[in-house]
């Protein structure tokens, strides 16, 4: 029987808000509640809040998981010396930082597949930065599935009494046409249906959103409904999933928010988290389907423009900590992991 499962919390760029808002989260105290958290970072950049914002938070620096020692007024900090201090300034990242975060990722993913930490949350990441450094990806999502060796994986976001999961991610949107395609699509409708044993769902009722509007009114505008969406729907009914015709996405998720779907799939990026983030920004998860480990991620980015001002908001934050804390514990009551 799991008791608190032991979450290792990413730093995230080092001149974002991500130290503000972990450390903000660790004075409250509530995070004591949910887990054990450790987090993979620079101590040093942690400190910095802490002291800023006359925290009573004692930063320990530790260096190995097994010193990790999760106590009310500290917080365990496991250090990689990857950033320099004296020329460390907030809102102002740059290659080194690309280069550190994806150390901290890296850190928490092996930790997360040696089995010695049960879930990771990261705080967020700039993309460009990372592709400076020389990691070419898209973001954390990419990244995880690299490191995890994962063909199929997914991004699924809970917030504002819905759950979805998107069919593409980070494409440009005159790309998402060709992108929809029905292997594509049971894809993403397996990874929905899997993800929700992690919620205790055996059998989710699973809304598939059109892609164009109005479903294409029967192929008068558009035929990605009936050539690729309709026939990976058919197939995912005959494996004994509860998956919706195509749908217009406009009255799709009001139905999912009034308990008609349990989970959404939304083939682009912009379709579903307009809706989400309308019922729940600064509140929603992001989720990683498709992996060997639990991840979940603040839904916001690293806010330059109010890093290192005091006025960040954790919300976010301890929401991805709560829900990775259940999906860890319902993860290890099914006795097996969503693949």
């Amino acid at each position: 029987m799991m008791n608190k499962p032991l979450i290792a919390i990413t730093m995230g760029d080092p001149a974002g808000i991500g130290p503000e808002i972990i450390a903000k989260l660790f004075d409250t105290g509530e995070i004591f509640s949910h887990c054990k958290p450790v987090i993979t970072g620079n101590a040093g950049v942690m400190k910095k809040p802490a002291k800023d914002l006359r925290l009573a938070l004692y930063m320990r620096t530790i260096g190995t998981i097994d010193e990790a020692d999760a106590a009310i007024g500290k917080a365990d900090v496991l250090h990689l010396a990857n950033v320099d201090i004296g020329k460390h300034a907030w809102g102002r990242p740059n290659a080194a930082s690309g280069k550190a975060v994806v150390e901290y990722i890296k850190l928490a993913t092996e930790l997360a597949l040696q089995k010695r930490v049960d879930a990771l949350v990261t705080a967020p990441i700039n993309k460009e930065m990372m592709n400076a450094a020389g990691y070419e990806f898209n973001g954390h999502t990419e990244l995880l599935a690299h490191l995890t060796n994962s063909k199929d994986y997914g991004m699924m976001f809970v917030g504002g009494g819905l759950k979805l999961i998107l069919a593409t991610i980070h494409h440009a949107l005159v790309d998402v046409p060709r992108l929809i395609t029905k292997d594509r699509v049971l894809r993403t409708i397996r990874l929905a249906n899997s993800a929700m044993r992690y919620f205790n769902i055996d059998r989710p009722r699973i809304g598939i959103a059109a892609l164009n509007p109005h479903a294409s009114e029967g192929g008068l505008f558009g035929h990605e409904e009936w050539n690729e969406i309709l026939p990976a729907v058919i197939e995912a009914r005959g494996e004994g999933i509860d998956a919706s015709d195509p749908l217009p996405a406009d009255t799709l998720f009001y139905k999912a928010r009034n308990n008609s779907f349990d989970i959404v799939v939304a083939m682009y990026h912009d379709q579903g988290l307009a809706p989400l983030k309308m019922l729940a920004f600064g509140n929603a998860v992001n989720v990683t389907v498709g992996l060997p480990i639990i991840r979940t991620s603040v839904d916001h980015g690293t806010a330059y423009d109010i890093a290192g001002k005091g006025c960040a908001d954790p919300a976010s934050l301890l929401e991805a900590v709560k829900l990775a804390a259940n999906m860890a514990r319902h993860g290890e009551h099914s006795g097996k992991e969503p693949s």
